[in-house]
């Protein structure tokens, strides 16, 4: 929380910083104005927000002009809002918008052509109808209907995760509060992880505890244990945990917009050597991809200190995506860079001071199901990594031992 009595997160600078990085794009672009739709590309650039479960609605969106902006169409009672509490807006660039809720209301209900009449009228008046519109996401009929209207569209979503992509001291505090907030859920996890207890109540205890400690949103939670280790089926269930497994956790929520992605494995009652082998293996691959991590090292030389895919038993790089796997992370929660043998390899990007990523790695135990996960959340400085992830990883942790 803000206090009088030492420097933390700055809310007012935060916002200026993430619409002065909006703004650079949209100026170094061939586009005239960037109409968003993006949940994400919002809140970067109105720093509004609101329930996640309209968040892939596509009923709201912004427009960033080279002359002004950005003007939010947002829910009604949500625009209303937003003129009494969101003063960095002006009260005219907060409106009631609706475009139909993903089709339910359809498009022959007119609400989309007279939402791109609107758009275009404004940018007429400023001038700028004749330039590219950059778009983000966007509904077919959407799309179609900005073009009958004789918009130019073009892809603006690769200059917004480019603007986005290196974090303020702002940003990376709430990240690192997002993730101290987890480090919490961590103990309380090591110490109700018995015997007898289902994957889903460990699940909902979480979502409970984060809330409590002021989490707004909890995207996802995945609990996985026992056979369900090995594949990796990366959700949770009903399954009782018992004696001797190996359970694995992906905690996923935000703070003020900021993401966790953060998974910990560890034994209920006491470990396998075959699990702790894996789970050694695991470690290893991660402390090499963290060590490689400095400002203008390309993402490959990350990927490059992991395992080959046919090397952890799958047939290809696409197949075993997302198990050795590294990821920005920001407002969403898979920003830039991504790091993969998938990708990397091909089109490496430099890191720079100030990204933000998480890293993970799997390696699947020789017993046929068990399996460690591992993830750390690092930002790049000047002198190398910073991790922000701090329950205890280095060795397997052995929940309640016998």
């Amino acid at each position: 929380m803000g206090v009088d009595y030492e420097t933390r997160v700055d809310f007012d600078r935060l916002r200026r910083y993430r619409l002065e990085r909006a703004q650079k794009a949209l100026a170094g672009s061939e586009c005239g104005a960037f109409l968003l739709f993006d949940f994400y590309n919002i809140r970067y650039t109105t720093q509004t927000w609101i329930g996640g479960a309209l968040g892939d609605k596509m009923t709201r969106y912004a427009l960033l002009t080279r002359s002004g902006g950005p003007t939010l169409w947002d829910f009604g009672s949500a625009a209303r809002h937003h003129k009494l509490y969101s003063p960095w807006l002006a009260e005219d660039d907060c409106r009631a918008g609706m475009l139909g809720m993903r089709g339910a209301i359809a498009p022959s209900a007119g609400l989309m052509e007279s939402a791109v009449r609107e758009i275009k009228g404004m940018l007429e008046d400023a001038g700028l109808a004749a330039q590219p519109v950059g778009v983000d996401i966007v509904e077919p009929a959407f799309l179609f209907e900005m073009q009958r209207q004789g918009l130019t569209v073009v892809d603006c979503q690769q200059l917004m995760l480019d603007a986005r992509l290196i974090k303020s001291a702002d940003e990376i505090m709430l990240l690192n509060q997002a993730a101290a907030m987890v480090d919490g859920v961590y103990q309380d996890i090591v110490e109700v992880l018995k015997p007898g207890i289902r994957e889903n109540e460990i699940v909902a205890m979480a979502n409970k505890r984060l809330y409590e400690m002021g989490s707004d949103q909890v995207e996802a939670i995945n609990a996985v244990s026992g056979e369900r280790c090995n594949p990796h089926p990366h959700n949770f269930s009903d399954r009782i945990i018992r004696p001797g497994d190996q359970a694995f956790f992906d905690i996923i929520h935000s703070f003020n917009g900021y993401r966790t992605c953060y998974y910990r494995t560890l034994s209920v009652g006491r470990s396998t050597a075959s699990q702790r082998d894996a789970y050694a293996k695991a470690r290893a691959w991660m402390d090499a991809a963290i060590d490689a991590v400095r400002p203008g090292v390309g993402t490959d030389e990350i990927a490059a200190v992991w395992p080959k895919a046919t090397e952890f038993g799958f047939e290809n790089e696409m197949a075993a995506f997302g198990l050795q796997f590294g990821h920005g992370l920001g407002l969403g929660l898979h920003e830039r860079p991504i790091i993969s043998r998938l990708n990397s390899m091909t089109a490496p990007v430099e890191l720079q001071v100030g990204m933000v990523f998480a890293l993970e790695t799997y390696c699947p135990a020789d017993d046929g199901f068990s399996a460690a996960r591992i993830e750390e959340e690092v930002v790049v400085t000047a002198d190398g990594p910073r991790i922000l992830t701090l329950f205890p990883a280095q060795d397997l942790v052995v929940a309640n031992p016998y």
